[in-house]
C-alpha cells in the first residue's frame, strides 16, 4: 500500500515511535525527511528501503513530499528477513529497479485478487526479501557503533518488551546497569529525545491505536498499559491529545 493508505489520514501512526506485531518494508520514492530506527536519527530521502522486523522500534516523519509504498509482512516465519532493523539508500539503477518490480508485482497480485494469491504473496515477499539482503551485503560491514548508540540499542529493547508495565525510567537504567542522567544523555546523543519522551510515545501511539480500534472499554486500555486509574489515563490523554479517552474514541468513529 502506499503511505497515505497505511496512515489513512493520521501522519501519527507512523510518526509516533511504536512498535508493531508484523514485518514491516518501508520504500521512499519522493521526499525526504528523519527516521528513528532503533533507538538512531538518521536521515531519509528518495529510493531509501527501511526494514524494521516486529517488535522493533521506529518512528518515521511524513512531510508534505514524502511518497512511497509500505509492505506489511506477518510475522510467522515464511518469508526469510534480516533479524536487525535496516535503512539502505540504494543509489544503482538496477537496486531501484528490482525492488520496485517487485512491489508493483505484490500490488497487482492484491488487486487482481486471482486463484492462489496467498502462495504468490509469498512468492513475491520472499524475491523482495532477497533483493533487500542483497542490498544489505553490497552496503558492506555496518558503521562501528558508538557506546550511546549500544545503550539506546538496548534500551529500544527493554521498551518494546515492557513499556506497557508502567516501570519509572529509573526502573530501566537500572535494568541497563547505568544512572537515568546516563540513559537520558544517550538518548539525546543517538535518538535526539530524551528516554522519557522516547517511553512517552510508545504509549501514545499504543493508547492511540486502541481507542481508534474501539473494541475494549477505556478503563481496560488504561490498565493494559501500566496507568493505576482510568483518572490518571485521562489526565495522561488530555496532557498528549488534548483531549479525554472518550472525546478521542467519539471523534474518531464521528461520520
Amino acid at each position: 500500500m502506499t503511505l497515505a493508505q497505511l496512515t489513512q489520514g493520521a501522519p501519527w501512526v507512523l510518526e509516533k515511535l511504536h512498535l508493531r506485531d508484523h514485518h514491516l518494508f518501508l520504500w521512499t520514492t519522493r521526499g525526504q525527511g528523519r527516521l528513528l530506527l532503533h533507538g538512531q536519527r538518521r536521515g531519509f530521502g528518495a529510493h531509501n528501503a527501511v526494514f524494521v522486523p516486529a517488535g522493533k522500534l521506529l518512528a518515521f516523519e511524513l512531510g508534505l513530499q514524502v511518497q512511497g509504498l509500505a509492505t506489511l509482512i506477518p510475522d510467522d516465519g515464511h518469508v526469510p528477513l534480516p533479524s536487525q532493523p535496516q535503512h539502505l539508500r540504494l543509489q544503482d539503477s538496477k537496486s531501484q529497479a528490482e525492488l520496485t518490480a517487485t512491489l508493483d508485482a505484490l500490488r497487482r497480485e492484491l488487486e487482481e485478487q486471482r486463484p492462489f494469491m496467498a502462495e504468490a504473496l509469498t512468492a513475491q515477499a520472499r524475491l523482495m526479501s532477497v533483493a533487500l539482503r542483497r542490498s544489505i551485503d553490497a552496503a558492506g560491514p555496518a558503521p562501528k557503533e558508538r557506546a550511546a548508540d549500544r545503550i539506546v540499542r538496548r534500551f529500544c529493547d527493554c521498551l518494546a518488551k515492557d513499556f506497557a508495565k508502567g516501570h519509572p525510567m529509573a526502573w530501566y537504567a537500572e535494568q541497563l546497569d547505568i544512572t537515568p542522567t546516563h540513559l537520558t544523555r544517550a538518548c539525546r546523543q543517538s535518538a535526539g529525545i530524551t528516554a522519557a519522551e522516547m517511553l512517552s510515545q510508545v504509549v501514545q501511539h499504543r493508547a492511540h491505536s486502541l481507542l481508534r480500534a474501539g473494541n475494549w472499554p477505556i478503563k481496560k486500555i488504561a490498565t493494559s498499559l501500566g496507568f493505576g486509574s482510568a483518572a490518571y489515563f485521562t489526565r495522561f490523554c488530555q496532557k498528549h491529545f488534548g483531549a479525554s479517552p472518550s472525546q478521542i474514541r467519539k471523534a474518531m468513529h464521528s461520520p
